[in-house]
């Protein structure tokens, strides 16, 4: 059984930092586009950040850019999103995702083939 566990999700204050982690299960994921998607209330799921298996190519959405990196640990089943100068536009329960033969770029417009629970991220202002 496959299994996308996030961690690190809270509250913080405008301009604060979280960082979250996602580490996956299951099966091997050598080759996978691995990202970050959220949710904000009465909105629809959107694009985050995602990262190549190799951790050579990262993509953003224009939202986080400059605000957010995502990064992947050695072994390749973990992954991260450091969350820099929060807004609270930014609060969504954010879901970690992951899809086999992707690149950073196309993992934005493609629907995963896993997903995490989510975990809520909530910025006060």
């Amino acid at each position: 059984q496959v299994l996308l566990e996030e961690s690190g999700g809270g509250l913080v204050q405008s301009g604060g930092s979280l960082r979250l982690s996602c580490t996956a299960s299951g099966r091997t994921f050598a080759n996978y586009g691995m990202g970050w998607f959220r949710q904000a209330p009465g909105k629809e799921r959107e694009f985050v950040a995602a990262i190549t298996w190799a951790g050579d190519s990262t993509y953003y959405a224009d939202s986080v850019k400059g605000r957010f990196t995502i990064s992947r640990a050695n072994a390749e089943t973990t992954w991260s999103l450091e969350m820099n100068l929060l807004k609270p536009e930014d609060t969504a329960i954010y879901y970690c995702a992951a899809r086999g033969l992707t690149s950073a770029r196309a993992m934005a417009a493609m629907t995963p083939d896993y997903w995490g629970q989510g975990t809520q991220v909530t910025v006060s202002s």
